[in-house]
């Protein structure tokens, strides 16, 4: 069965001490909203040196033979990425989510639909973090419809196109360098918008006509700026369409739809940061809090809590190894694979972070125990990369094709 090796848990030792100097220091800052994260996270990519590792990782997808199949990550890579995720997400989720957009799946669109000068523009700065980036498909009338409900437009002009609409809810949106965005082209033939082609595009900020908004207050993960996307008219040449072909392999609908993989396959590992990081908070205040003359974990009530904690962390544990698994065989999950595990983890992690406020009440109530926070953090886990209802949508359809 799998489990982590000697090296693995050398990692995870080495980015806590990292979390517990660099980032707990900084955390109500983070918190606040007065700190962008961008220099935590620069400061984390240098110490451990993905900075590097990532121009590496270019250099190989640009010398290699056209004809090799695109996969940008080992199964090494793929067990420390987790296990810094599961790290980060014990302190601050939030820097998980604009990490994993901009160095997931912004640099990865680009690394794996780019061409070669694409990738040497945009895609090196971003997989490294040099720059910040963007990946822009929601919008304001078509969250959960996000293909077939889309409405921002790229109409042809001359050798280019002209883009007009709106994204909303845009993880780095207020801050990004790059964004990657997704627009139905409009070719002017009457074909119903839903059935349009998606294309994607590289944009840069300044264009003229894009305008990226202040970040919008939200309930949670305040440690990751979310805003909106505004295009009016924003011209752009056919070096900025990623693949430079509105035919390439891979790029539009599939992109998209990868992408909800790989985006719903990381919500497992960063609900198991959630729910270990609440248990311990838990077990611990609940072996010193005195009540009646014994500690509130000799109370089967609170014991009962602790004990449904500690299924959910075995339970998405194993989702969690069982991905890594089957990552190490070269195995892809099936979007209903991975929408089972963002649903399953995201509920779980809800629940063991509400469970841990209640074994803490008032204490779980305020700042400084942090489960509060978690509990706020842990939220949108159930919203983005798709509702726990389009989970569900994307479980039976796979069930009851044919």
């Amino acid at each position: 069965m799998y489990d982590w090796s000697d090296e693995h848990r050398a990692i995870a030792q080495a980015v806590r001490r990292f979390v517990d100097e660099r980032i707990r220091p900084v955390l109500d800052d983070l918190e606040h909203g007065n700190l962008p994260p961008y220099g935590v996270l620069r400061d984390f990519y240098r110490t451990f040196g993905l900075d590097e590792l990532a121009r590496e990782r270019v250099a190989r997808r640009l010398a290699r033979d056209a004809d090799e199949p695109r996969t940008e990550s080992s199964p090494g890579d793929v067990a420390a990425q987790v296990l810094a995720t599961i790290e980060l997400c014990r302190v601050s989720p939030g820097l998980v989510t604009s990490l994993g957009v901009s160095t997931g799946l912004a640099a990865g669109t680009v690394l794996r639909l780019g061409t070669p000068a694409q990738i040497e523009r945009w895609g090196r700065d971003l997989a490294t973090l040099d720059a910040v980036g963007a990946w822009a498909i929601t919008e304001p009338d078509s969250g959960s419809d996000a293909l077939g409900g889309m409405r921002t437009t790229a109409r042809r002009d001359g050798t280019g196109y002209v883009l007009n609409g709106q994204k909303t809810w845009i993880t780095n949106g207020p801050f990004a360098d790059v964004i990657v965005l997704y627009a139905k082209l409009d070719e002017g033939d009457g074909t119903e918008p839903r059935e349009r082609r998606v294309l994607t595009f590289v944009l840069d900020r300044g264009l003229e006509g894009l305008e990226q908004s202040v970040p919008q207050r939200k309930m949670g993960q305040h440690s990751s700026p979310t805003g909106d996307v505004f295009l009016r008219d924003v011209r752009v040449g056919p070096e900025r369409l990623l693949g430079e072909s509105e035919s390439a392999p891979g790029g539009g609908r599939v992109s998209a739809r990868d992408t909800f993989v790989t985006e719903r396959a990381g919500v497992a590992a960063m609900a198991l940061g959630i729910i270990e990081e609440c248990q311990r908070i838990a077990v611990a205040y609940a072996s010193e809090r005195v009540l009646w003359g014994q500690p509130i974990a000799r109370y089967q009530l609170v014991q009962l809590k602790l004990a449904q904690m500690e299924v959910a962390r075995i339970n998405v544990r194993h989702l969690v190894f069982a991905h890594l698994e089957r990552s190490a065989a070269g195995v892809t999950p099936s979007l209903a694979e991975a929408s089972a595990m963002k649903l399953y983890a995201a509920q779980a992690a809800c629940q063991v972070a509400d469970d841990a406020i209640q074994v803490l009440g008032g204490n779980g109530y305020i700042a400084d125990y942090r489960v509060e926070q978690l509990s706020r953090d842990a939220r949108v886990l159930r919203i983005y990369a798709g509702t726990d209802e389009m989970q569900v949508v994307a479980i039976a359809r796979d069930l009851i094709r044919d």
